[in-house]
């Protein structure tokens, strides 16, 4: 099986809808996030919508992480207000309906969970108590693990992966929820382009199928170009939100930059030459060479 495999539950397959005409599953309004006297964006109003793939591209610091810490409940806004899925962030009832792929971490060699258990995470994670594997679990643990790829390490302490077999563990752990918003931050990186297309496909099908908003923070426009309805650049100018065609263009980033950046269109990818940090390769912890990452306490 590969990503382009139906995986979604039936009672989720027909309820893909196309962006734009139901309400937003997250809503910002006049939202401002800053880090003591630093502000990384302000007055941003933004919906999100099922069935939604929207990536948020900019240099690093310029808050893409931050962004999703303040969706998933982590850390509050400065000013201004957000919904998710019609209530506040971080909410109990809300949080069984998100799926969350982080930025690719390193386990401890230590590390004894198998990758099949935290697929099962995905699903039964939010109870309390020891529960029973049901069948139908069990089955759908399967055929996520078969899509990414990682069937053959299913049974294999999480510690004994390789990095990118470990981040399709995550990915496969975070469709599990059966997610009505999934959020995706730098979800390729550790990836090779066979698997970077298996995940982008598998997360594309499942927007369509089941209507999931897609949030995907990436350096790298390209692997997904063809599936993103909007793009969100933050940078240090302020942002953009609109199609890719109208935001990835010369005279948009240079304003957002406020120097001459050149955005070239080669054999239907995107080149972006000057933009101060923009493409800068991330190391596999995420952090790029001003030091911002998941890993430290900077805004990223």
């Amino acid at each position: 099986m590969d990503g382009t495999e139906a995986i979604e539950p039936l009672s989720r397959r027909a309820a893909g809808r196309s962006p734009g005409h139901t309400d937003p599953v997250i809503s910002l309004r006049d939202a401002t996030l800053a880090y003591g006297n630093r502000e990384l964006w302000r007055g941003l109003d933004l919906d999100v919508r099922p069935g939604e793939f929207l990536a948020v591209l900019g240099p690093n610091g310029s808050g893409k992480t931050s962004l999703l810490r303040v969706i998933l409940g982590r850390r509050p806004l400065t000013a201004g207000s957000l919904t998710v899925l019609g209530r506040a962030p971080g909410h109990a009832h809300t949080g069984r309906h998100i799926g969350y792929v982080p930025q690719h971490r390193s386990l401890p060699a230590h590390t004894m969970v198998r990758a099949r258990d935290l697929v099962r995470l995905g699903m039964d994670g939010h109870r309390w108590g020891p529960w029973p594997a049901r069948r139908a679990d069990r089955h759908r643990a399967d055929e996520l693990l078969a899509a990414v790829g990682v069937t053959p390490f299913a049974d294999v302490p999480l510690g004994r992966l390789s990095g990118g077999e470990q981040q399709r563990v995550r990915v496969a752990q975070a469709l599990a929820a059966d997610p009505r918003v999934l959020l995706c931050d730098e979800p390729l990186l550790s990836l090779d382009l066979h698997y970077q297309r298996t995940v982008t496909a598998l997360v594309d099908r499942r927007r369509h199928a089941a209507g999931t908003a897609v949030v995907f923070v990436t350096h790298e426009i390209n692997p997904v170009l063809g599936m993103v309805d909007r793009v969100l650049y933050l940078a240090p100018g302020g942002f953009r939100i609109g199609p890719p065609g109208e935001v990835m263009t010369t005279s948009v980033l240079s304003e957002l930059y406020g120097t001459q950046v050149d955005v070239v269109h080669v054999g239907g990818r995107v080149v972006v030459v000057g933009a101060p940090d923009a493409a800068a390769p991330h190391n596999n912890h995420g952090n790029g060479p001003n030091g911002t990452g998941p890993n430290a306490d900077r805004p990223s």
